[in-house]
């Protein structure tokens, strides 16, 4: 038996019963990992894990709601009782705040009209659920001999494209929540790089591209398995893999 075989990596994926993360999981499982659905609904994380499980990968519905800290917590224990540590946390659970309409196209967001409930409520889950996630699984990643933390981030949080006078965003309506949740949450993937750097956790934001699904009503133009290749690439780097960073598919993006 291979070491692989006898101790795969545990990797946990919030949000991941639909779109992307239910790609990224059905994409580490092919790869040999153990792999944790996080989903709010339970019945829709043991569908999803069941699918995995159909095509020949190990995976395990957990119920985690990124906006209830308790749910975060009580999924750490369930970890740590059933496996003692994790080796992977993608934080891919996130909201546009405009229901079934793409954030790029959303005028419900533009910064001088914009509702501060919705606000609030994207952020609560894009940034603080991020920070709750991770804060609840770091005792248990400080225990893999290679830990990963993967962001998931979009271009829309680059600051530099969307301030860029003759950039992709300039045609499209300004987003006080969307965007910006997404720049604060690759602020954050930086300080969590910084101060995990020395303990060998190495931690990336991901833009997965313009993907089709639910959160953008299907515009998008990559599958969902395109989008998930950027998250497996972060969540399975070598030692020597970078780490504060933030990438596509195709290299580096611009902050």
């Amino acid at each position: 038996m291979s070491e692989h075989t006898t101790h795969p990596k545990i990797a946990l994926i919030t949000g991941a019963n639909k779109g992307i993360g239910r790609a990224a999981a059905e994409q580490l499982a092919a790869l040999g990992m153990t792999v944790l659905i996080g989903a709010r609904d339970p019945r829709r994380g043991e569908e999803a894990a069941a699918a995995v499980r159909a095509r020949g990968g190990d995976a395990h519905a957990v119920t985690l709601d990124v906006t209830d800290p308790a749910t975060a917590q009580a999924a750490a224990e369930q970890v740590e009782e059933r496996f003692g540590r994790l080796d992977v946390l993608v934080n891919n659970a996130g909201i546009t705040g405009s229901g079934q309409v793409t954030p790029l196209d959303a005028h419900d967001q533009i910064p001088s009209s914009v509702d501060l409930d919705m606000v609030r409520a994207v952020f609560e889950t894009n940034v603080l659920g991020v920070i709750a996630v991770t804060n609840a699984m770091l005792p248990l990643l400080r225990r893999s001999p290679a830990p990963r933390i993967v962001n998931v981030s979009s271009a829309a949080g680059s600051l530099t494209l969307n301030s860029d006078p003759d950039g992709p965003f300039t045609a499209l309506p300004a987003s006080a929540a969307y965007s910006p949740s997404k720049s604060a949450l690759n602020a954050l993937t930086v300080q969590y790089a910084n101060e995990l750097r020395k303990d060998g956790i190495l931690v990336n934001a991901a833009d997965p591209g313009y993907v089709d699904t639910e959160i953008n009503n299907h515009s998008g133009f990559l599958t969902t398995a395109q989008g998930a290749a950027i998250l497996v690439r972060l969540a399975t780097l070598g030692a020597d893999g970078p780490t504060g960073g933030f990438f596509s598919e195709n290299g580096p993006m611009p902050w």
